[in-house]
Parts: C-alpha cells; sequence; structure tokens
C-alpha cells in the first residue's frame, strides 16, 4: 500500500475533490491504520471485517473520542473505496462497520460582548498586537476559514472599497468588510508589516515574526492566547469565529442563502446547522424566562 499512498492522496483531491486539511487528515487516519496492521504482521489486500473491528476496539482502548473513531473509520472506509477503485481489492472490510450514534455537539459561539472583549486583546502600539488585531477583525469581518486567512495576499483586500477576496478550496468569493476591519488591516499593513517583511514574506499579507508566511498553528495560538488573557472560559479556536460571525448574522436577518455564499459552503446544509444552533438558544431562553415554560 505504501507505493500506492501518493495516488490515494491524488484520488482524494481528484475523485473526491478534498480540501487540503481533509485530505491530511484522511493521510493521517490511514497510516494510523496501516501501522496497526504491520504491528498484526497482516498485510492490507488481506483484511477482513475483524482486523477493521479490532483496530476500532484498538482505538476505543486507547482512550479516542468517539467523534475521532467515527471520523478515523471514514477515513479506513475510504481508503478500501480507493483500493476498490484501484482494483486492487474487491471489498470493503470496513462498510459493514457500525458504531454507535455519536452525540451532536453544536460548535462554540461567542457572544456579542465576548467577541468585543476578544478584539480588544491585542496591543496595536506593537507589531505583534497590530498583527493580531487586523488578522481577528478581518476574521469575524469576513467569517472565512483559518486556513484561507493565513493564504490570504497583499493584493486579496480592497481597502479603499472594503472588499476581500478570499480564495478557498471551491474558488474564489468576494466578501464586505466593515469599517472597523479596514482600518486595524490598513493599520498593520502601512505602519508595522514592513518591520517584519523580509525575503521569504512575498506577498503574504499576514507574516510572523520572523517574516516567512505565518501558520495556521501560528494563528490557532495567537487566538488561544487572547482568549485566555480575555479570561474567556469557554473553548476558542480559531473556526470559533467562524461560527460566530454565521449565527451574529443569522441573529440580525441575514439569509441562510447569503451566509451560505459568505461563508464559501458547498452545501447549503452546512449552513442550515447554525439555524438549528439558533433555534436551540431560543428554546433554551424560552425555557428559563417565559413564566409559564418554568412552571412545572
Amino acid at each position: 500500500m505504501r507505493n500506492y499512498y501518493e495516488e490515494f492522496s491524488n484520488y482524494l483531491k481528484e475523485q473526491k475533490a478534498n480540501s487540503a486539511n481533509t485530505r491530511e487528515s484522511y493521510l493521517r487516519d490511514t497510516q494510523y491504520y496501516l501501522n496497526f496492521l504491520e504491528k498484526k504482521n497482516t498485510e492490507l489486500s488481506d483484511t477482513t471485517e475483524l482486523d477493521v473491528s479490532d483496530f476500532i476496539a484498538y482505538l476505543k482502548e486507547i482512550g479516542r473520542s468517539p467523534t475521532t473513531v467515527s471520523r478515523t473509520l471514514a477515513s479506513v472506509r475510504c481508503l478500501y473505496k480507493f483500493l476498490n477503485y484501484r482494483e486492487i481489492m474487491n471489498t470493503n472490510p470496513a462498510k459493514a462497520i457500525k458504531l454507535e450514534k455519536v452525540e451532536k455537539k453544536w460548535p462554540q459561539v461567542l457572544t456579542g460582548e465576548e467577541i468585543e472583549l476578544l478584539l480588544s486583546q491585542p496591543n496595536i502600539t506593537e507589531v505583534r498586537g497590530c498583527r493580531d488585531k487586523a488578522m481577528l477583525e478581518l476574521m469575524y469581518a469576513t467569517g472565512i476559514r483559518a486556513s484561507e486567512l493565513i493564504n490570504l495576499d497583499l493584493n486579496d483586500i480592497n481597502l479603499r472599497t472594503g472588499v476581500l477576496f478570499c480564495r478557498g478550496s471551491k474558488g474564489g468569493r468576494s466578501i464586505p468588510v466593515y469599517p472597523s476591519a479596514v482600518v486595524a488591516v490598513s493599520d498593520y499593513i502601512y505602519r508595522m508589516r514592513g518591520l517584519i517583511a523580509g525575503p521569504d514574506s512575498g506577498t503574504a499579507l499576514f507574516v510572523n515574526l520572523n517574516g516567512g508566511r505565518l501558520t495556521r498553528q501560528g494563528f490557532w495560538k495567537i487566538v488561544k492566547g487572547y482568549a485566555t488573557q480575555a479570561g474567556i472560559i469557554k473553548e476558542i479556536t480559531p473556526h470559533t469565529l467562524r461560527h460566530s460571525f454565521a449565527i451574529h448574522l443569522l441573529e440580525n436577518g441575514a439569509s441562510v442563502k447569503d451566509i451560505q455564499t459568505i461563508m464559501g459552503h458547498a452545501d447549503i446544509s452546512s449552513t442550515q446547522v447554525y439555524v438549528q444552533i439558533l433555534d436551540g438558544r431560543l428554546q433554551k431562553v424560552y425555557n428559563e424566562t417565559h413564566p409559564k415554560a418554568k412552571m412545572s
């Protein structure tokens, strides 16, 4: 199988049209499965449903979460589909494996007050803080993914018109940017970026203190650091800003279709999750505040 690994990656990209992050996840999960088989001295082409069941049991034994186990099984199923596609195997031993239903965990969302608190943390008199303020503002202003944020180039934002052009996995889209975010990005570009940009910066909009393009891991640490500094006890990731952006637009009257376009969702069902979250929050507020609802 190891000889087919690059071909499997291409299969995920071309046949399945997966994003780079999804491909990375599938490849990591399947590599873990291959390592497991190697320890059992089992060839991939000889595997049966029992081998996959043993692997799932092993993941549970070592404490993998139900969500991780479910995702890993999906990756293994995809690996076998590739082997079927290449006619290396004619069965899919993972197809019949069933897992207990994983309880749906809704995305974490920040309130408007928590957003303002988070955005107020960076010290814009310093290079790092000025850059971080621009990133946080732009992330909340547009709802783009962290991977899209770090891949932005200088010419992707029109500071005069307040429009961002974002290149996603499914193509590009133009997104309006509110004025204070434009100001934050403009301040960073004209006052601070030149102090850290270097030969390796190229056209990257956001660069690290060594002059290279900022990474997803670097941005993740930035968000976590400011959330801790702000005393926000919710578990926050860069994606939390994206979720909060969608919920706040929905709360203020934006249509699901418009939010889908802005966020770059290929399937509207991904956007409709936010309607379900909002409905759940409204139900909770109703139950806690309506005098008749509180009566037992």
